[in-house]
């Protein structure tokens, strides 16, 4: 589980006082953004070898609301399976509160042939950092061990 905090600035709530629907979508690119970081990763690395992740289907499901100064955790779980994609969810909190669920399917694209890749895991692993890139990307499944 990788977790980062953000602050709920005014310019992203609504007419009703909270956050706008749409933030949600992006509260939870800064975790996945934030933990490929804390594995080593910049975006810049996967261009620079062709690759870059892609969201596949993303589902936000909404708890309590969020609010102007509102510190959120982005707590993010990451795990892969035998194919082509993996899941990264999300919870946003507020202390012990989750305010809303985010799932997401996503993948690694390949630039040149428009295509997901095969290992989406091993190639993240061979990009980042050996020591913080295992701890942030999960564990194998029970099939790639």
């Amino acid at each position: 589980m990788f977790t980062t905090t953000v602050t709920v600035r005014g310019y992203e709530c609504d007419a009703n006082g909270h956050v706008n629907h749409a933030v949600y979508h992006q509260y939870g690119e800064h975790g996945r953004t934030e933990a490929l970081r804390a594995a080593g990763i910049d975006v810049p690395d996967l261009t620079a070898v062709g690759l870059g992740p892609v969201i596949l289907e993303s589902t936000v499901r909404f708890l309590a609301e969020l609010r102007v100064g509102d510190e959120v955790e982005v707590a993010l779980d990451v795990r892969f399976g035998e194919g082509k994609t993996f899941r990264m969810d999300t919870e946003l909190r507020r202390g012990e509160q989750v305010c809303a669920t985010l799932t997401g399917v996503m993948g690694l694209l390949d630039h040149g042939t428009r295509r997901l890749v095969a290992d989406p895991r091993g190639k993240l692993l061979a990009l980042g950092d050996p020591q913080r890139a295992p701890q942030v990307l999960g564990e194998a499944s029970p099939s790639e061990k």
